[in-house]
């Protein structure tokens, strides 16, 4: 059985909004474990096999998955009746691949190195800045309502999930404004009760 790590009101909050979304809450045990928080509440949980101690974690028998792009490109590939993901062959695979790494790998660091007021040549070299980031989505989100059309996906559960969290804090247009409350303002968003 799958076997899903958790701890409430962290990153691991989108990933058990994905087990909502997909119908499979029943397919996966939940372990609810503890982490060091920024505020110096939490501790390691040694129930937690994550390496390092962070949520989510995902393990599968054996195997094992951490990093949230990591286990929604798992899940959604492996139960994909829930329409989602975006299946190998796919004509929008590679958009929603795109999206999942550009959030992992680009967005989700611009944006905390953003909200700590950090900023330094080589990292806007190399990931941007928050402006050109927010810049992507916008120019993706005037023109259809979610990130790979018409259609809601668990790329759009990933990218949204910053801005729900951080609420005004985090800089949005309009445009990306109205994408979040539309992503917000789905059951599985509002059962999670988690930023």
């Amino acid at each position: 059985m799958l076997t899903f790590y958790h701890s409430p009101n962290s990153r691991s909050t989108s990933v058990k909004q994905l087990i909502l979304e997909l119908g499979i809450a029943d397919q996966i045990r939940t372990v609810e474990v503890t982490i060091p928080r920024q505020d110096g509440s939490g501790a390691r949980d040694p129930a937690n096999p994550h390496p390092e101690g962070k949520v989510p974690y995902l393990t599968d028998g054996e195997d094992w998955i951490r990093e949230r792009a990591a286990i929604i490109l798992y899940l959604t590939d492996r139960f994909p009746q829930a329409g989602l993901g975006r299946a190998v062959g796919h004509p929008e695979r590679g958009r929603y691949l795109s999206w999942l790494t550009w959030y992992q790998g680009v967005f989700e660091p611009v944006a905390i190195l953003g909200w700590a007021k950090v900023s330094h040549p080589a990292v806007e070299a190399s990931l941007r800045d928050y402006d050109t980031a927010l810049a992507r989505l916008e120019e993706v989100l005037i023109t259809q309502p979610y990130l790979l059309g018409q259609e809601y996906s668990a790329a759009d559960l990933l990218c949204a999930a910053p801005f729900a969290w951080f609420g005004d804090a985090l800089p949005a247009t309009p445009a990306v404004q109205a994408w979040v409350a539309r992503c917000m303002d789905r059951p599985a968003a509002r059962e999670t009760g988690e930023r």
